[in-house]
């Protein structure tokens, strides 16, 4: 199977509070093992852990996921490009990452009331 090419292609997250590594790695086509990489080096994304070290991400962590995603995999950025973009206070940067959400957001709302309308 053929991993998405852009996020626009990635599945709607579902309404759910919680998300395992498994699902999170699902729902943003990135393996598990990177995820957990990732975790060490974006300050921003931090799951809870519960018993036995078992992650459980929210919802906004899976967002975050997403941007950071699409930094490295379509914008072509390095780990440190992403995370000064990340960590940017610029208004610009706020901006952009505001808008992507929306997008995002928006995107996901359309495929649930298509999903609704059928």
């Amino acid at each position: 199977m053929l991993e998405p090419s852009n996020n626009n292609e990635l599945p709607v997250i579902p309404g759910k509070r919680y998300f395992t590594i498994g699902e999170v790695s699902d729902l943003c086509a990135v393996k598990p093992h990177v995820l957990r990489y990732w975790e060490q080096e974006f300050p921003q994304l931090k799951p809870i852990k519960r018993r036995g070290n078992r992650r459980y991400y929210q919802r906004q962590d899976v967002v975050l996921i997403r941007q950071i995603r699409t930094l490295l995999y379509e914008e072509g950025f390095t780990i440190g490009g992403a995370k000064q973009r990340l960590l940017g206070d610029s208004p610009e940067n706020n901006l952009q990452q505001g808008q992507h959400i929306i997008q995002q957001l928006r995107a996901e709302l359309e495929e649930v009331l298509y999903l609704l309308q059928c």
